[in-house]
């Protein structure tokens, strides 16, 4: 959420921004913003004045019974039962108008860094590097769909029988693969000084607000009414929210965590051929990394994110491009975001498998996740998060992209992890 303070002083600045993102009515609700806070403050400095005139003679009152002046007393106390009756109502539209703002302040987007180019969608992102040889399989290579039928890995109807589709069984050497993917990923992150959480796998509604899934995602999210809790969509969720409403030492920086979750996203209005197999899943496994960061190195983190990616694909030998998204594919929270993609060898095409994010003070304001800096003084801190890695995606390029005549290679990185080099 951007703060008040930041939109009144750089307002256009904000809606340059806005712009980037082809943000529908930006002026319009900048302004109500700006409007709203200007009757807040000023509300608020009439309450103020109200309750230190009813102090001012509170203190006379008691000066005028003590001396014995009860008639001057008396209407002195008719003046406070007014001003009592003005208090309350000041009140009331002051806690109308902080709500209000607060309303219209979820509604806006944060402002994109400065290299985020404009651009409608993802046909717009920037290809900013590739790397890894795209193998030539030949006419008979087939997609990871009927590999896992194949060699009896991975069973969609079955997972659909259980619950539905986007729900997939894993079995035998396809679940111990599985297994040692999440473990690879942690070991590597824990190496790169990521310390590990294992955190709840559902969140109340202060948490998913907190992070930005809610007001904006809630069509996405799996709810139980019951108790009001949401599944998690990605592990970035709980684990930030470890620090919401905590003030850390500026000494504390880098704070640095990972966590393997099972993530739950609905994916409502996703269907096609492209949606197939694991391409896109209502149940998924995900290995996360999350930074909380001083502001002045938080960009330097975000390379550190990006480069450390790139190490686990390198040694995944897995081609592999990164995209820098434009404004109108840059997520509602994020400032700047780092796509990778995989190629699939057998389908032709690339496919998402992790995002490195820098939210600035973005969510950091809805945490309420502060630091003392040197001068003793509370400032934001950034937050930052990536998939390291997101596993559908990437077990689909292995299947497809290691397929030889003898059966699945199994990347030599994770063969320690598995303890099987082939799936025949």
């Amino acid at each position: 959420m951007l703060q008040v303070q930041f939109i009144r002083e750089n307002k256009q600045i904000v809606l340059n921004g806005l712009a980037k993102r082809n943000f529908v009515n930006a002026e319009t609700l900048i302004d109500n913003v700006l409007n709203t806070d200007e009757n807040r403050r000023a509300t608020q400095t009439s309450l103020d004045a109200i309750l230190a005139e009813s102090n001012k003679l509170s203190k006379e009152i008691g000066a005028f019974f003590q001396s014995g002046e009860r008639q001057k007393a008396t209407i002195l106390k008719e003046k406070t039962v007014q001003l009592k009756e003005q208090s309350k109502q000041l009140s009331e539209n002051l806690n109308a108008l902080s709500e209000s703002l607060q309303t219209l302040l979820y509604l806006i987007p944060n402002v994109p860094h400065e290299s985020v180019k404009p651009g409608k969608s993802e046909d717009d992102n920037e290809n900013i590097f590739s790397e890894g040889s795209i193998p030539n399989l030949g006419e008979n290579a087939l997609p990871h769909w009927e590999l896992a039928k194949k060699y009896d890995i991975i069973d969609f109807e079955l997972g659909t029988k259980i619950t539905g589709a986007g729900f997939p069984v894993y079995k035998g050497k396809g679940a111990k693969l599985q297994r040692a993917l999440i473990n690879y990923f942690l070991d590597k992150n824990i190496e790169a000084g990521y310390k590990e959480f294992q955190v709840p796998h559902l969140v109340n509604v202060e948490s998913a607000t907190a992070t930005g899934q809610l007001p904006d995602k809630e069509g996405q999210m799996y709810h139980s009414n019951e108790d009001d809790l949401y599944l998690i969509p990605t592990g970035e969720v709980p684990i930030t929210n470890m620090f919401r409403n905590n003030i850390v030492q500026e000494s504390d920086f880098p704070i640095c965590c990972t966590g393997y979750t099972p993530c739950f996203r609905r994916e409502a209005g996703s269907y096609g051929a492209h949606v197939r197999g694991l391409n896109r899943l209502h149940q998924f496994d995900k290995v996360e990394i999350v930074r909380i960061e001083h502001p002045k190195n938080s960009y330097a983190a975000l390379d550190g994110m990006v480069e450390h990616i790139k190490g686990i694909l390198r040694e995944l030998e897995l081609p592999y491009r990164i995209l820098r998204l434009c404004g109108g594919d840059t997520g509602f929270t994020a400032a700047l975001t780092f796509d990778f993609e995989l190629f699939s060898t057998a389908q032709n095409r690339w496919l998402e498998i992790s995002s490195a994010s820098n939210f600035e003070t973005f969510q950091a304001n809805r945490l309420k996740l502060r630091f003392k800096n040197k001068e003793g003084k509370s400032e934001y801190a950034h937050t930052l998060n990536g998939s390291s890695l997101a596993l559908p995606r990437v077990l689909a390029g292995i299947l497809e992209n290691y397929q030889t005549a003898e059966g699945i290679k199994i990347p030599e990185v994770l063969v320690p992890y598995c303890g099987f080099d082939y799936i025949k």
